[in-house]
């Protein structure tokens, strides 16, 4: 048998030193004929012989599979498998490929040696030994064109830095390399000026890491996101505008760089970043954002204030200052010039028509305040639902109606004055939001959840007595302390008869501009007159005689028309007095009560508007509504 594996002892001992396990086979018997050395090492727990082993003890179980195996390496002369799996020496399987071939029998010299049975040999390849060599063999490839690749790229990088050094040191923008895995490569002077990095401490370091790895709102900035990387993965030039760079010392600073990819071969081999401070140019830029809106602040903040003051215009207000010269006026102007110095609340009492506005407008045009606006209120012309947003003003959708933001009246008078007139018509259960207001100097809007802050100074008017309101439960205690800081009586014209001349050339001076007439003068008569009525609607009822005096002049003769009682008094109530007649107030009260009816009576009820009972008394209808309350007035048409 060892003459059909080997002539020579030479042949033998090249046997025994395959690098693969071979066993030779009796393909009769069955029996082992011989073995290598491998073979012996892979199969036998002893590294014994292996010579007359029985093949299938290798194979346990493997019977039918060996025997299919064999019969083709048989008939085809060379044969392969990897489905067997003999056993190695310590009792495993092995996985493994099975080489087998046929061998061929020299000439046979006698009859015995023709009848012998062929013989195999079975070359065994350790799969799992193949696939380690395999993936080293990967691994030493991927090292070695790796390097290459990494050599070849720096020596590109050191041309190119060799080549532009003059360059990057003369220039004043930034400039630093990054390779394909986004590692520095080169940094110039002006790059190390604004890092705070010296070269030798970027080169090689992850570039986005060191400088680029925050936004600039301090949330983190993910590496796959930086566009300076994106130049060297999608090959385009990327300039960004507005991003943060960071110092080695933590601080950042306002930056805007171009990425551009650097090709070798065509193939993206890094980029070259070119970055400037532009720090003082976006604070420029932000302060010139917040002063714009501040400008779109204020604009519309005027347009606003424009529109009330056009309202108020189109209510014929008389803002041309208090006029007269008796005791009580001059004791009023020396108030006002007093509490002008301060920013305290002042209460304003006295009846309608005698000025109470003017005398706001009097301390808000002494203060320091004159320069912004003097805002009115009429409390007893806001609808109840609707205080809170005339107060305080609302948002768009706060409410159904709300189709845009409101400013309310509180806002428009920021750091000037707030004229709250007829304060003693506010709800009751609405004057703890305007007490709040006053307290704390804060708001929100209806349907908003900012709070807002106002630096206002109040002056608040009534012809209401707020002490009796107080003890009777209609107006809160703490909210008329709040406003009766410093308290100022409007003296009615009545018991200031001296001013009534003075008043009646100064509208009658008025009235003549308006209508644009001239030579319009009070006779002795006409101011006797004057001065012997009692004026029940004071400056303001006056203000109306002398205006329709000066519609109904003929030829330059003014036509004063006092009023007159035209109407029936209630059986009740005695007769009104003659005019000019000394009167007690309950005769007064008597005398107005009998004008209201008698006015109603002669419009049919209707208090405002064209024709109304106000315009005949020559009242606002909110005055006239107040009296009508006061005197408890329920007019009935008569029969």
């Amino acid at each position: 048998m060892p003459d059909l594996i080997a002539r020579s002892s030479d042949d033998m001992a090249l046997f025994d030193h395959l690098v693969d396990a071979v066993l030779a086979v009796d393909t009769m018997s069955g029996r082992i004929r011989a073995a290598n050395h491998q073979a012996r090492r892979l199969f036998s727990p002893d590294g014994g012989a292996l010579i007359d082993a029985s093949i299938i003890s290798l194979f346990p179980g493997q019977a039918a599979a060996l025997t299919v195996f064999t019969e083709a390496v048989l008939h085809k002369g060379r044969y392969w498998t990897r489905a067997l799996m003999p056993l190695g020496r310590d009792g495993t399987q092995l996985h493994v490929e099975c080489i087998g071939t046929r061998l061929e029998a020299p000439p046979a010299a006698t009859a015995d040696e023709a009848e012998t049975a062929p013989c195999i040999l079975l070359t065994f390849h350790d799969l799992d030994a193949r696939h380690r060599r395999d993936l080293d063999a990967e691994a030493e490839d991927y090292i070695r064109s790796g390097m290459a690749e990494w050599r070849r790229t720096e020596r590109l990088f050191q041309e190119i830095e060799r080549g532009n050094q003059l360059i990057l040191r003369a220039a004043g923008e930034g400039i630093f390399g990054v390779n394909a895995e986004g590692r520095t490569s080169f940094v110039n002077p002006a790059a190390e000026a604004m890092l705070g990095w010296e070269t030798g401490e970027l080169i090689g370091r992850d570039m986005h890491a060191s400088v680029h790895h925050h936004r600039p709102d301090g949330k983190h900035y993910p590496h796959e996101q930086c566009p300076i990387y994106a130049a060297f993965r999608d090959g385009a030039v990327h300039h960004v505008e507005n991003e943060m760079f960071f110092r080695k010392d933590g601080t950042g600073f306002w930056v805007e760089y171009t990425s551009t990819p650097i090709r070798d071969r065509g193939r993206l081999v890094g980029a070259v970043i070119i970055f400037r401070d532009i720090s003082q140019r976006h604070e420029a830029d932000e302060r010139l954002r917040a002063a714009l809106a501040e400008v779109d602040s204020l604009r519309e903040r005027l347009q606003r204030e424009n529109a009330y003051l056009q309202e108020e215009m189109a209510l014929e207000r008389n803002h041309r200052g208090v006029v007269g010269r008796s005791g009580a006026i001059q004791k009023i102007l020396s108030q006002v010039e007093l509490v002008a110095r301060t920013d305290v609340a002042v209460l304003v009492t006295g009846e309608s028509g005698t000025g109470k506005e003017l005398i706001a407008s009097a301390i808000h045009a002494a203060s320091e305040r004159h320069v912004r606006p003097l805002i009115r209120v009429n409390c007893a012309a806001i609808p109840r639902e609707l205080f809170e947003s005339e107060f305080f003003g609302h948002v768009k959708g706060a409410f159904t109606g709300a189709l845009r933001d409101r400013i309310g009246r509180f806002e428009l008078a920021d750091g000037g004055t707030l004229f709250l007139d007829e304060v003693g018509e506010i709800p009751l259960e609405l004057q703890g939001k305007l007490l709040r207001v006053l307290q704390e100097r804060q708001f929100e809007r209806v349907g908003e959840e900012r709070t807002r802050h106002v630096d206002v100074r109040i002056i608040a008017a009534t012809n209401k007595d707020l002490r009796r309101e107080v003890r009777e439960g209609r107006f809160r205690e703490d909210l008329y302390f709040r406003l009766d800081v410093f308290p100022i009586v409007s003296v009615p014209l009545r018991e200031r008869v001296e001013d009534i001349p003075l008043l009646a050339l100064h509208f009658l001076a008025g009235a003549q501009r308006k209508l644009k007439v001239e030579g319009l003068a009070l006779s002795e008569g006409d101011v006797a007159k004057l001065c012997a009525y009692d004026w029940p609607g004071n400056v303001r009822e006056l203000q109306n005689v002398i205006e329709r005096a000066a519609i109904l002049a003929r030829n330059g003769r003014l036509f004063v028309d006092l009023p007159r009682d035209r109407g029936r008094t209630l059986p009740s109530q005695p007769p009104a007095p003659a005019t000019g007649s000394i009167q007690t107030e309950a005769e007064r009260r008597i005398r107005d009560r009998a004008a209201i009816v008698a006015a109603l009576d002669a419009c049919g009820g209707k208090v405002s508007g064209p024709g109304g009972a106000a315009a005949m008394l020559g009242l606002r209808p909110t005055t006239l509504s107040s009296r009508i309350r006061a005197l408890d007035i329920r007019w009935q048409r008569n029969p």
